[in-house]
């Protein structure tokens, strides 16, 4: 009995599926980091990418040097949903209510701080509310992750004279740096920018909780033996990469 055409057809399309799966099966069960070529993708928030990423790459290049890593911008909206169908690995950012049935553990607990112009003029090395209430302010968008530090300061009842408002922090050292502005953000992020003479560190007149860095994966969902080494990987790793 010959095949009709659209049998031939199904039959191709389904084997290119059974391979897929089955190098899928192989590569998960013979899964070794120093011999893999395996893909993974991580999203990171861009505070992840300025204190985490340049250390996590040593890190993978030591233990897995052949593995190739893809990083993508952390969507607050969309972790759950891809963390459920396998379109990232794994996910580091701050705590998200919304991921509801990823393993998570907590990685960083960061102070928050104001950084401000080294020759700031109207403010020394301690700053008061009121001062910090005069001067005019650089908000981060709540969208990348940092939503419950405008919470609180609207449950404080402050009005922040907002001169500029920006998606992440990426651009917050020269800004810093060429004006008068003031911004808050965690302290190891300061302490970065601190470092390169982009600004200087002063407390907070008043109390905000602590930004929680989580590591968030689903290691059952696709390839389980590469997604489980690459979520403990990360997990054992990050104590390392958030020392000074």
């Amino acid at each position: 009995m010959l095949a009709t055409p659209t049998a031939s057809q199904l039959y191709d399309v389904f084997k290119k599926s059974l391979s897929g799966i089955e190098k899928a099966v192989a590569d998960t069960r013979h899964f070794s980091p120093d011999r893999s070529f395996h893909p993974f993708r991580l999203a990171l928030s861009d505070l992840g990418e300025l204190l985490l990423l340049p250390r996590l790459v040593r890190h993978l290049r030591n233990v897995a040097p052949n593995v190739q890593l893809e990083v993508i911008p952390v969507s607050m909206h969309k972790m759950d949903e891809w963390l459920l169908t396998g379109h990232v690995d794994a996910a580091i950012c701050s705590r998200n209510e919304r991921i509801s049935l990823a393993q998570r553990d907590r990685i960083m607990d960061e102070r928050y701080v104001c950084l401000l112009n080294c020759q700031h003029p109207r403010i020394g090395a301690t700053l008061s509310l009121a001062a910090w209430l005069a001067e005019q302010h650089i908000k981060v968008a709540a969208s990348s992750g940092h939503y419950m530090v405008e919470e609180r300061i609207k449950e404080y009842g402050f009005e922040r004279r907002i001169a500029l408002e920006v998606p992440h922090f990426a651009a917050l050292g020269e800004l810093i740096a060429s004006s008068e502005l003031l911004v808050l953000l965690p302290f190891s992020a300061a302490r970065v920018y601190a470092a390169r003479g982009n600004g200087r560190i002063v407390e907070l007149p008043f109390a905000l909780p602590n930004l929680e860095i989580y590591l968030y994966g689903h290691p059952e969902i696709g390839d389980i033996t590469a997604k489980t080494w690459f979520y403990n990987t990360l997990k054992s790793a990050c104590p390392l990469l958030t020392e000074p």
